[in-house]
């Protein structure tokens, strides 16, 4: 199996989710009114979408590593 989002819509899919996860993580954790569990819940969807993913070759991270951390910073928009 290729692993590109090019070739593979089911990893492209679950990259899209990773960043939404990410963008909602990074929202809830600069909400003063969001309760930590909600946070920790976030940020921990945001992980297991993340494991999904091969690890890139030469790097070892997961595949759209780069715009997935801009996600979770709130970088991403």
């Amino acid at each position: 199996m290729l692993h590109s989002f090019e070739y593979n819509t089911t990893e492209a899919k679950i990259q899209g989710l990773s960043i939404q996860a990410g963008e909602l993580f990074a929202d809830l954790y600069k909400d003063s009114q969001a309760s930590a569990s909600d946070v920790d819940n976030a940020l921990e969807a945001y992980k297991s979408l993340r494991r999904i993913l091969p690890l890139e070759k030469f790097s070892g991270r997961h595949m759209g590593a780069t715009a997935a951390h801009k996600a979770t910073q709130g970088e991403s928009r």
